[in-house]
């Protein structure tokens, strides 16, 4: 990307997301009160002064740790500072300077990037304390003193940003980008998925479930086009949403869904079709996506030629509502059918944007209505004047009759199929509303 890019880092709980969300304006990162709530690398685009730039969130670095997580929160910090053009360090006033700053700090002047001191939660007016002086000791030049939460002071550090940002060159147009949300239950796949269509460990994978909490946005670009992969979090039964930062994550994931044009909906072939994820394909047939079922983990099935017609026809009855959208037998961890995926995402995109003219719909609906009457009651007998298309992603189509009252919804679903059986509209949720004639 032509975009300059910030990355926050510092060590954990100082403030690294309650700053970046006050910099986006908008509540992108998850901020709660407790150490390590950021595990993933969060992107942001903003602008300062007329300069548009990337804004990344970390989780918080730990210098030395023997736990798991700490340490992958540690690597996803370390490719951030890799990527980034200007790189804040964040500290906690109220905390003072402690060896987990310093260690970072030391980190970040061997990196031999431009690096700004930030020091937090520098609340109250008037004169600073004295221990604010103590961070000139990190050797990272004159500190800045913000209030993340109030938002004093982060004019002056952006101000310092756009300084150090290199020249502007053309940005990259991501206009035509294919958005594709990778959604299912926790523990499926969907990070491993992201991470090896990048070649590069993005998000933090793990055998623990939940351990993506937050929308991960993926830029990528190759034959079949450009895409944006949104790697989410898991979506648990209710039940199990315990505290506030997994109903946060629910809610991503549904904003996730909301924002994509394709979803990727992994399901987890040594577990079959369970309750969650029937949940989580219906919000995505709900929202109108297109959608691709990945059965995920395939490598690690016992099969025999028939085992995955058996899956498939098993998959097809549990998801009996979307029996529109391709079912693909993969596996993330080693690449097996990931190549097809993009074939698929941008066949099933292009049937969700296609438009059919009024013309060719009202001939497949008089062959329809030849083919079956439309139903009666009482003595009379609907009657479907005309239909046209309305809209796309997903294809929307208004029929216009006689008596909505009489448009049963089993003669909606038999001209829906004729349709689909003359234009395809394969992958695609379609939409059809009926209107009275004089509505």
């Amino acid at each position: 990307m032509s975009l300059p890019v910030v990355a926050i880092v510092g060590r954990p709980n100082v403030g690294k997301s309650t700053l970046f969300n006050k910099i986006l304006g908008k509540r992108t990162a998850i901020v709660e009160d407790t150490p390590g709530v950021t595990r993933d690398r969060i992107y942001g685009e903003t602008s300062w002064n007329g300069r548009e730039f990337i804004l990344i969130d970390t989780g918080g670095i730990e210098p030395n740790t023997d736990d798991e997580m700490l340490r992958f929160m540690r690597s996803q910090a370390e490719t951030a500072i890799m990527s980034a053009d200007v790189i804040l360090l964040v500290t906690d006033l109220k905390v003072g300077v402690t060896a987990a700053d310093a260690d970072v700090a030391t980190m970040l002047l061997k990196s031999k990037k431009q690096v700004l001191l930030v020091v937090n939660k520098a609340d109250s007016t008037g004169e600073l304390p004295p221990e604010f002086y103590d961070f000139y000791n990190l050797g990272l030049g004159e500190p800045f003193a913000v209030s993340s939460v109030h938002g004093t002071g982060t004019g002056e550090i952006l101000d310092e940003c756009v300084k150090r940002f290199p020249a502007e060159v053309e940005e990259d147009e991501h206009d035509s980008d294919i958005k594709v949300a990778v959604i299912g239950k926790p523990n499926a796949g969907k990070s491993s998925l992201v991470n090896y269509i990048l070649g590069e460990q993005r998000v933090i994978v793990s055998n623990i479930p939940g351990t993506t909490r937050d929308s991960i946005d993926a830029y990528f670009e190759n034959e079949y086009g450009k895409f944006t992969f949104i790697d989410t979090a898991g979506l648990r039964k209710k039940a199990k949403v315990v505290d506030n930062i997994e109903k946060y994550s629910t809610m991503r994931t549904s904003t996730a869904i909301d924002r994509s044009d394709v979803c990727l909906i992994m399901i987890d072939a040594q577990d079959g079709v369970t309750e969650q994820d029937t949940k989580v394909a219906g919000l995505a047939h709900e929202a109108g996506k297109a959608c691709i079922i990945l059965v995920n983990k395939w490598d690690l099935v016992d099969k025999t030629d028939k085992t995955m017609d058996k899956m498939r026809k098993d998959i097809q009855i549990a998801l009996s509502y979307m029996t529109y959208a391709p079912i693909l037998f993969i596996s993330a961890k080693t690449g097996q059918r990931v190549d097809k995926i993009f074939e698929l995402i941008k066949f099933v995109y292009d049937q969700s944007c296609m438009r059919i003219t009024t013309g060719a719909l009202n001939t497949v609906l008089a062959d329809a209505t030849a083919r079956v009457q439309p139903p009666t009651d009482k003595g009379k007998r609907l009657k479907v004047f005309y239909i046209t298309q309305s809209g796309i992603k997903p294809p929307t189509f208004v029929m216009f009759c006689n008596d909505a009252s009489l448009f049963h919804f089993s003669y909606q679903r038999y001209l829906e199929n004729k349709i689909r059986e003359v234009y395809g509209l394969e992958g695609t949720p379609v939409r059809i509303i009926v209107k009275q004639r004089g509505e």
